[in-house]
């Protein structure tokens, strides 16, 4: 039996980013609140990427890599494509509760620093595989 569409998988990378304050780093695109996060670019490996995705979607530096998390894996499609985007998570930590810039070419509206308490509020607006990582982070 012939396959009726393409199939892609991605692999993507991002953090649970903690600062100073206990404080968790959260965007909001798209209506939805969710973690930092991007796909792995060419000759990258997925610690290089999880870094630069922080770094580029909410404008932090000197940011500190710590352990994987968690691995998720979601499949959606896009354009007649069925693609499975397995994303690696890790721990991240940054110095004090740096100012935080919104990409806002990639839809970010948003990038905040919550407490717990107000960041479990939020999780009724934001996708399953977000909750498999703020379980693991929390351990």
């Amino acid at each position: 039996m012939k396959q009726k569409y393409k199939t892609e998988t991605l692999i993507a990378a991002g953090g649970w980013v903690v600062n100073e304050f206990n404080e968790v780093l959260w965007i909001f695109r798209l209506g939805v609140w969710d973690l930092p996060k991007g796909k792995v670019e060419k000759n990258e490996n997925i610690k290089e990427c999880a870094i630069r995705e922080v770094r580029e979607e909410c404008g932090l530096s000197q940011i500190s890599l710590g352990s994987k998390i968690i691995e998720t894996t979601h499949n959606y499609r896009l354009d007649g494509t069925q693609i499975t985007k397995i994303t690696h998570w890790y721990k991240m930590s940054v110095k004090g509760r740096p100012i935080l810039i919104p990409q806002l070419e990639e839809n970010i509206d948003l990038s905040v620093w919550l407490a717990p308490k107000d960041f479990l509020k939020k999780l009724d607006s934001t996708y399953d595989n977000i909750h498999l990582v703020v379980n693991e982070a929390m351990k």
